[in-house]
């Protein structure tokens, strides 16, 4: 089969399918997508909303108690809270639908979807630890999002097996981290990103092994460095001591010191630590993997895949999935699952399409909140036979009649779930995060917008206010509202204002840190712009010789390539307009030992 070139029917750009595409859309007989790779990532995130909490009541009968909810009081979607939804007393095939063919099937999906109840919000065995979303196993923790695990941790997202952490993304088996971003195994660690098995630091980027740094870049088994510079016990805890950590204002001088220093060192052009004809960034242990990002624990034969762990095959368009998942197709959320297509939140199941949130079951086609069923279609029971003579007959009409969305976007059989059915607004989700509007251009797209409730509380301080240094900060503190200092004016879902809770209070003094001035929101969008794209763009090495191409930086010896600049090239989530200096393997390895 030959490369194909189409015109992708959302965003308008052209995009190329692959041999090796159409070889998978033939192995598991789906045509090929009417989407780009972004705008089906887009698509699918439209209907994940981690963040945007609200309270709702709980609508099971004999319930009416609040709750925290995914879904706004004025979503229409039923919803029960998580005891209730995993109770006995109510059974989804009680709202099964019988086929309606003078409908779209999308049409028919949309309408089940709003009167099965669904789980207000995703948050497994918590101790104390009410206020997370999609999160399993927390104690003491308050705001923390697509995290497992973790005890006494704050404000953070993607964290697993942490303790007393504070802001911290993308991290794991770590302690007493504040602001990481992409580490390891760290302990004590501030400001930093890139990071394993390092302690008792602050401002480092790509180290390993590290201990009693600061402001240092891509170094590995070092100590008592300072801005990369090697000095005795002595001289680095003399230079230490010069330095505020608890002082808001150095620390903001600080981080833009260090962003213009870290800039002069050589990147690796992507993270891939045992992969094997693979693209992307941030893969591990991946085989014959193609843009793929996020990806940790084995991966094999994949295309297009983002955020999966522990041994996954055979996956296309797949986010936030692993344990052993395998022939899966534009889905989100499966955990393990086998022969899963055009669904979501999918548990232990295989043989699934056009489902959501269901659980221990097979062969199922348009399903809402099943579990432990099989042979079911709008959440109707049928027999085998009656099943097998159906999904044929039913793939065709979607293909006869699909869905007119919005912008003239057109579903039929092989795409996922149109963006206009998601029961959630455009910003409630993290579309808004990866692929971030405004209202104007939201809605112009046809995307839907959900304006932030009106406050009525009134800031107590302003973010000018608050005493730059943590050691002039009393407890009065928890009783203010504070404004952010974006005061709303911005597209991080802005709350505004905020609160200190004690927990969070006692970690600032403890690890000498300035109280924030930011909502949580907005410094959670400050971490996810410190992250690359998801996207590749084809670029050359910068290694220019002797140094980069640019001069910034120096090599410490010679390269395979002589006093010659480096033809290599590769696949980079650095797009060219960028001011990072980008070394091929080759090169990175040979500066960075």
């Amino acid at each position: 089969m030959n490369s194909e070139t189409k015109i992708c029917q959302n965003c308008k750009n052209s995009f190329t399918i692959e041999p090796e595409d159409f070889a998978f859309y033939e192995k598991i007989n789906v045509p090929p997508p009417t989407f780009c790779f972004n705008c089906r990532l887009q698509r699918r995130l439209a209907f994940r909303n981690e963040r945007t909490l609200y309270k709702k009541k709980c609508e099971a009968p004999g319930h009416a108690e609040e709750s925290i909810s995914v879904f706004s009081p004025d979503n229409p979607q039923r919803t029960y809270d998580h005891q209730a939804w995993w109770g006995d007393a109510w059974n989804p095939l009680d709202y099964g639908k019988e086929i309606d063919w003078s409908k779209p099937f999308f049409t028919q999906l949309q309408e089940l979807w709003r009167e099965v109840p669904d789980i207000a919000v995703m948050n497994i065995n918590p101790i104390n630890s009410e206020y997370c979303s999609i999160t399993e196993g927390n104690k003491n923790c308050y705001l923390v999002f697509g995290g497992d695990f973790n005890e006494n941790t704050l404000y953070s997202t993607y964290v697993f097996n942490c303790k007393e952490c504070v802001d911290a993304y993308w991290v794991s088996k770590s302690e007493f981290n504040y602001e990481t971003v992409d580490c390891i195994s760290c302990m004590r660690l501030r400001y930093s990103r890139y990071c394993d098995d390092c302690y008792d630091s602050a401002f480092l980027f790509n180290c390993k092994n590290c201990h009693d740094c600061f402001g240092c870049v891509n170094l590995k088994n070092k100590s008592y460095c300072f801005w990369n510079e090697q000095l005795t016990k002595e001289e680095y805890q003399k230079r230490l001591k010069e330095i505020n950590s608890g002082d808001a204002k150095q620390i903001t001088e600080l981080k833009q010191k260090f962003a213009n220093f870290s800039v002069n060192f050589p990147r690796r052009f992507a993270r891939l630590i045992q992969t094997a004809n693979s693209t992307g960034d941030n893969l591990e242990q991946a085989k014959n993997c193609r843009q793929c990002f996020d990806v940790f624990g084995g991966a094999e034969d994949c295309a297009y895949d983002v955020l999966a762990y522990s041994r996954i095959k055979d996956c296309f368009d797949l986010d936030r999935a692993g344990l052993n998942t395998e022939l899966v197709y534009e889905s989100s959320s499966v955990y393990p699952g086998s022969r899963v297509f055009f669904s979501r939140f999918v548990f232990n199941s295989h043989d699934i399409y056009y489902s959501y949130n269901c659980h221990h079951v097979s062969n199922l086609f348009g399903c809402i909140g099943m579990r432990n069923k099989q042979y079911c279609i709008l959440n109707k029971q049928y027999s085998e036979v009656e099943y097998k003579e159906l999904v044929p007959r039913l793939i065709q009409h979607m293909q006869d009649m699909p869905y007119a969305g919005t912008q003239g976007r057109s579903y039929a059989y092989g795409e996922f779930f149109p963006i206009e059915i998601s029961p959630f607004a455009y910003n409630e989700t993290l579309a808004q995060e990866a692929y971030p509007l405004t209202k104007e251009k939201a809605l112009a797209q046809g995307f839907s917008w959900r304006d932030p409730d009106q406050k009525t509380h009134t800031p107590t301080l302003t973010f000018e206010d608050i005493p730059d240094d943590i050691t002039n900060i009393d407890d009065s503190i928890l009783k203010e509202i504070i404004e952010c200092g974006h005061k709303g004016q911005c597209e991080e879902q802005c709350t505004k204002a905020f609160r200190i809770i004690a927990p969070e209070l006692q970690f600032y003094r403890q690890m000498k840190i300035p109280v924030p001035k930011l909502c949580p929101s907005c410094r959670h969008y400050s971490r996810v712009r410190q992250r690359n794209p998801v996207r590749l763009w084809l670029r050359s090495c910068q290694c220019g010789g002797s140094k980069s191409t640019n001069g910034a930086y120096v090599n410490d010896i010679e390269h395979f390539h002589g006093d010659m600049p480096c033809t290599n090239e590769f696949q980079t989530s650095y797009s060219p307009d960028r001011p990072e200096i980008i070394y091929c393997e080759q090169c990175y390895q040979s500066e960075v030992v």
